[in-house]
């Protein structure tokens, strides 16, 4: 009998895709190509779940968390809550926050490693085409082949002239999220979401902070009445926003502070010495010194990697995804961006990035949280719209849990069909979840208000909003 044909070793060099970065995008792009079957390895230079599980989005929940917490027992007289002695043992917060970041990591290696999906820890650059050359940790280079290659490699926090990132006075948002103490003074330059959440942080704690924002308001990108709330409850906490400014430079004192020099809108100079600065005026995309000119690709003039609606590059088998390829900047972006990217190379029919709105939140006291367009550009547009608004401090859930500050507001056309939501108020992050619905699924107002709430609840203020968009309000008047 002739011998029967044998199946040839597989190549372990040779994968059907490999994801270079294991974020929220990475590791769920891995995840999903797994699930379809795909050979894959998830290549991460740090730690898996990225920037945002790690030093971004889940450690600073939880300081913004613990901080409330402190800041509601130190603030509880009100409602016959006495909290004597009551003190910060910020090792242990800092502690109990990486603790929570170690355990999310190592579960999502579970579910990488249930996936069949392979990981290995290196940076990575493409080498050619279907080749990506990995430096491990002992310096050595193993290159590795894929039939796809998907970029998720996020984005680093911008530094500015003057202001050079060195861990000690002048830091970045990951040092800001590892003190070793409470500073008693610090410096946030830029007042964008990770500045103001990071500031809400420290000064809950008491540390007086300062905000210092080039532009004539904080949060310039969201309507003016909706930062409103999140601006006065900071001028309460002692926060100072020095608006109009601009930070040129500083030097360290003798004593070890910062001098920081600044020029306020008319041109003056301004001095301030606090004892930390925060640098949070943006982050860049990750797509430097990845080798893509090895396989003929280019980002373009602001650093971005330019895709199509299934994430692919100008290249073939090459596709890009999360802060690489755009704004918004947002892990929940990334993640869907992760999923698509995957469905396409596993050849789902259809697989695109068709999504109608990219929920928007900051995390702040109170919180902000958006779909679709903001109310300015809706006006600006000229398009006939219908405004539903209801504010918290008539809700009785917002009264009991004594955080009355906000509104929650629904823009329709004229037909009712929802086009935008904005609430600033109380776990709008959670609140912001049936507004995305809604826009997803091309509700009407009228299809919101028909929905019966619980009560009491804070997601009622989303149905007085909705009735007040069809112009038959009930908790307040016409």
């Amino acid at each position: 009998m002739a011998e029967s044909a044998k199946t040839p070793p597989q190549d372990p060099t040779l994968y059907d895709a490999v994801v270079i970065g294991g974020g929220p995008g990475g590791y769920v792009c891995a995840i999903r190509l797994g699930q379809a079957g795909k050979r894959t390895l998830v290549i991460e230079r740090a730690k898996l779940g990225g920037v945002c599980l790690n030093v971004g989005c889940i450690p600073s929940k939880a300081l913004i968390h613990a901080s409330k917490v402190y800041k509601k027992a130190k603030d509880g007289a009100a409602m016959g809550i006495i909290a004597a002695d009551l003190r910060v043992d910020f090792a242990t917060m800092v502690g109990w926050k990486d603790a929570i970041s170690g355990k999310l990591s190592g579960g999502i290696a579970h579910l990488l490693k249930g996936n069949k999906v392979e990981v290995m820890v290196g940076s990575a650059k493409l080498a050619g085409k279907g080749r990506i050359a990995v430096t491990l940790a002992d310096g050595s280079v193993q290159t590795v082949q894929a039939k796809d290659i998907v970029l998720a490699t996020g984005s680093s926090p911008i530094e500015i002239p003057g202001f050079a990132f060195d861990g000690k006075g002048i830091l970045d948002s990951t040092a800001a999220l590892s003190l070793s103490a409470i500073p008693a003074t610090m410096a946030v330059i830029g007042g964008g979401v990770i500045g103001l959440e990071l500031g809400d942080v420290y000064a809950r704690l008491g540390c007086k902070v300062t905000v210092i924002e080039a532009a004539e308001r904080i949060l310039p990108f969201f309507d003016a009445d909706v930062v409103r709330p999140v601006e006065q409850k900071q001028k309460k906490l002692g926060i100072q926003h020095l608006t109009s400014h601009k930070a040129e430079g500083s030097a360290y004192t003798a004593d070890g502070k910062v001098n920081l020099q600044l020029r306020d809108g008319k041109g003056q100079p301004v001095e301030l010495t606090v004892d930390k600065v925060l640098v949070a005026v943006g982050r860049r995309p990750n797509s430097r010194d990845l080798g893509l000119e090895t396989v003929g690709l280019k980002a373009n003039a602001r650093g971005f990697i330019d895709v199509d609606a299934q994430l692919r590059t100008q290249v073939a088998g090459i596709y890009a995804i999360g802060d690489v390829v755009g704004n918004p900047m947002l892990a929940h972006k990334a993640s869907k961006e992760g999923e698509v990217a995957a469905e396409v190379i596993a050849g789902v029919p259809g697989a695109a990035m068709d999504v109608a709105c990219i929920p928007n939140v900051v995390y702040t006291d109170p919180e902000i949280a958006t779909v679709g367009p903001t109310l300015q550009e809706l006006q600006a547009s000229g398009k006939a719209i219908k405004i539903g608004k209801f504010g918290f401090g008539a809700l009785g859930r917002a009264m009991t849990a004594n955080a009355g500050e906000g509104f929650a507001r629904i823009i329709t056309d004229q037909t009712g069909l929802i086009l935008a939501v904005q609430v600033v108020g109380p776990e709008a992050s959670e609140l912001i979840a049936q507004a995305g619905l809604a826009v997803e699924m091309a509700a009407t107002a009228e299809d919101l208000a028909l929905t019966v709430h619980a009560h009491p609840t804070l997601a009622e203020a989303m149905l007085e909003a909705a009735l007040a968009a069809t112009g038959h309000p009930l908790h307040q008047l016409n």
